[in-house]
């Protein structure tokens, strides 16, 4: 009874403190509106939506994408993970962090949902100067926020690459990136677990309107053989668009099906994003 006590009081602390941090972050973003106003002014629609394409534009984003996934589990159940992840440049866009805050909706046998915060994973980019061709290269870290039903409760660390270019109306590269556990509960398996997301994007000029081709390709070279693999194909459709006359937002939505997974993975998913754009800090 005591331990299990602890144990959710632990739980509470770990998603108090992630939603601090969320809270602190949003007050931050209310500062920026004065500046986002005239940032807006000065970038065209077309100038701003392939920057939303860019992982490592000198520009700040608040993406928040929800990926819903169904007949997951051995109980053809839905999970839903919506990933808070933002954007923040410095040094004059030579450094690039990206946060990802998930809140997980984790089916747990038959009828039973856990919901609250997952594993955050903070990514920097060193995005050097180049003409042409654009590359970031840095770490990603693993906290291990999500506790025993929404994580792996590993530390996680490993290296995280992105190649683009965005020749005329394109936007194509891919991000890949790796993670291995270091430390954390001694009863949990050890991460080894690949993302790869190529991604084409083909915008129609000042309109706004774009397609993208982006899916989020994972391996868990810890599994068995035959469940290491999550491939999916499908693809989104995306318009950006200002709130109000000025904000500019970025909103996409489309569907993939998972064409190789394990043995318990979905069969297929959306991807619903709303992209708030601002200026660099």
């Amino acid at each position: 009874m005591i331990n299990f006590s602890s144990q959710l009081i632990r739980k509470r602390e770990n998603n108090t403190m992630g939603i601090k941090k969320l809270n602190l972050f949003f007050i931050a973003v209310l500062l920026m509106i004065p500046n986002t106003i005239l940032f807006a002014q000065e970038k065209s629609d077309q100038d701003l939506v392939k920057a939303a394409q860019n992982p490592i534009a000198n520009m700040m984003s608040i993406p928040f994408q929800n990926n819903t996934s169904f007949n997951f589990g051995p109980y053809d159940r839905t999970q839903n993970v919506l990933n808070i992840q933002p954007v923040l440049p410095f040094s004059n866009g030579r450094i690039i962090t990206r946060t990802i805050f998930p809140l997980v909706w984790q089916p747990l046998g038959a009828d039973e949902t856990s919901f609250g915060l997952g594993d955050i994973q903070f990514t920097a980019f060193y995005s050097p100067e180049t003409q042409g061709i654009t590359w970031g290269v840095g770490p990603i870290l693993s906290i291990p926020t999500g506790g025993n039903e929404r994580g792996s409760q590993k530390w996680g660390i490993g290296p995280s690459f992105v190649l683009l270019a965005m020749p005329g109306q394109w936007v194509v590269g891919f991000l890949i990136n790796n993670l291995w556990s270091f430390a954390g509960e001694e009863s949990r398996s050890d991460v080894n677990q690949m993302l790869l997301q190529p991604f084409i994007n083909y915008n129609f000029g000042k309109t706004g309107w774009y397609l993208s081709f982006a899916p989020i390709i994972t391996a868990n070279w810890k599994a068995s053989e035959g469940n290491q693999w999550l491939v999916p194909i499908g693809g989104t459709v995306g318009k950006l668009t200002r709130v109000g006359g000025k904000l500019p937002v970025n909103i996409q939505a489309g569907a993939f099906a998972n064409v190789v997974k394990p043995e318990f993975g979905p069969d297929w998913s959306t991807r619903i994003q709303v992209q708030i754009l601002l200026p660099a800090m």
